[in-house]
Parts: C-alpha cells; sequence; structure tokens
C-alpha cells in the first residue's frame, strides 16, 4: 500500500509538477544542443502528459 506524505498533494499534483519541471530541462538541454537530454526529457514529458490524460479521462467516465 503506498502513502501519501502529509501536504505533499496527490498523484495528479506531482505527475503535473514533474511535467513542468522536465518541460523547463528540455528546453536547457535544447538551448546547449544537448540532443540525447533533450530527446529523453521530451520522452519523459510525454509519459507524463499521457498519465495525466488518462487519469482525467478516467474520472469523467
Amino acid at each position: 500500500m503506498r502513502h501519501e506524505a502529509q501536504g505533499e498533494g496527490g498523484v495528479e499534483e506531482a505527475v503535473a509538477f514533474i511535467a513542468e519541471q522536465v518541460g523547463a530541462l528540455r528546453k536547457l538541454a535544447e538551448r546547449h544542443r544537448l540532443d540525447v537530454l533533450h530527446y529523453l526529457l521530451g520522452m519523459t514529458k510525454l509519459e507524463a502528459d499521457e498519465h495525466l490524460r488518462l487519469r482525467s479521462k478516467r474520472r469523467l467516465s
């Protein structure tokens, strides 16, 4: 069983925060032409965004 610490928010808040931060890191990697990091961070952002989309879709049904 997973427990969330008091005041840390839920899974959606964590994933949204990760997506936001990864987006900023991806821009930094692009600016410095760190192609592999840019690609990997892009994949991470896609995964986080997809997680949020699927959770939102499940909540609506």
